[in-house]
């Protein structure tokens, strides 16, 4: 489904370059559940901002079944993402003049589906995710936990081909999370191949794979076990 080839990522500093991507090589299957760990500032924000196609400062080959994203101007580029790619944010990222109902409404409205279905299907999400209550209200007006469910209800509600999920539980209480996690399992049995970040060993074990990274740099994949650590080269 996917496959990276080389990618790097680095910011400009005061002291020349940081680097959070290093020559990073992954190939994703279709219906893979991945999870991505590591510490702090390792890079795994990065890498998902690379997937989902939001980051486009990356340089490398990056290949979106069989097409060559690399190769696409911006626009193009999201047009691959609206049709494909639903993403759960770390901090939300709803938009805050819009509704409970109108930010989960939103990707919906970048297909050609018939606005009864539409409404049916944000109904549908609504009950699901028990937030009926709080369609009519803006982000500004609900808790860090209401905001993490409204942005996993946006971003499944169109069932993308790849769903990215960044700390998707980190500010829902126990009971919520298990609740999301179990939802993620039954997508990804519905073939939705999904990439999560996170630190939970709990979250983890819903994955099928997990890939470790270090200062931007891929060590671990439990896909490839003879994977190592390569040797850090000074950054030019």
């Amino acid at each position: 489904m996917i496959q990276l080839k080389n990618i790097e990522r680095n910011y400009k500093t005061g002291a020349g370059y940081t680097w959070v991507l290093r020559r990073v090589n992954l190939e994703i299957q279709q219906g893979e559940f991945i999870t991505v760990m590591g510490p702090s500032g390792a890079g795994k924000s990065s890498l998902l901002n690379v997937l989902a196609l939001l980051d486009d400062q990356w340089t490398g080959e990056y290949w979106f079944r069989e097409e060559a994203v690399h190769d696409l101007k911006r626009k193009p580029r999201a047009e691959v993402a609206k049709r494909n790619v639903g993403m759960v944010f770390q901090s939300y990222h709803l938009l805050d003049d819009l509704t409970v109902q109108e930010n989960i409404d939103l990707p919906l409205s970048y297909k050609d589906i018939p606005r009864g279905q539409r409404q049916s299907l944000v109904a549908d999400t609504l009950d699901r995710f028990q937030i009926v209550a709080k369609k009519d209200l803006y982000p500004s007006q609900l808790s860090g936990g209401q905001q993490q469910l409204v942005g996993v209800a946006r971003a499944v509600i169109h069932k993308p081909q790849l769903l990215l999920a960044d700390e998707p539980t980190g500010n829902l209480h126990s009971s919520q999370a298990k609740e999301i996690m179990e939802l993620f399992r039954e997508l990804n049995q519905q073939g939705t191949t999904i990439v999560q970040v996170t630190h939970s060993e709990a979250n983890a074990a819903y994955g099928s794979r997990t890939i470790q990274l270090r200062d931007g740099w891929l060590v671990g994949d439990t896909a490839n076990p003879a994977l190592t650590q390569p040797v850090e080269v000074s950054a030019s």
